[in-house]
């Protein structure tokens, strides 16, 4: 059961970010100027959330679960 009630274009931008930043990474990434834009316009996204401003976004554990449930579906979809 999940704790918190993401909205749905929270989870889409955290997912997208942690694909953005998993290519980041790769060696020798092509358009890596292109990679940071985006990874630092979607950290903000993230960051800037409307949801981060109600009650049940106002707890860390928050944040932290909505890391982990989006890199869980990440790694979920690529094994």
């Amino acid at each position: 059961m999940d704790r918190f009630p993401f909205p749905a274009d929270l989870i889409h931008a955290q997912q997208q970010w942690h694909d953005t930043y998993r290519a980041l990474a790769a060696p020798r990434p092509r358009h890596a100027t292109e990679l940071r834009r985006r990874l630092l316009a979607l950290s903000a996204r993230i960051q800037w959330h409307p949801f981060w401003a109600t009650p049940a976004g106002r707890t860390p554990a928050a944040r932290v679960e909505l890391r982990q449930r989006t890199a869980a579906d990440r790694t979920e979809v690529a094994a």
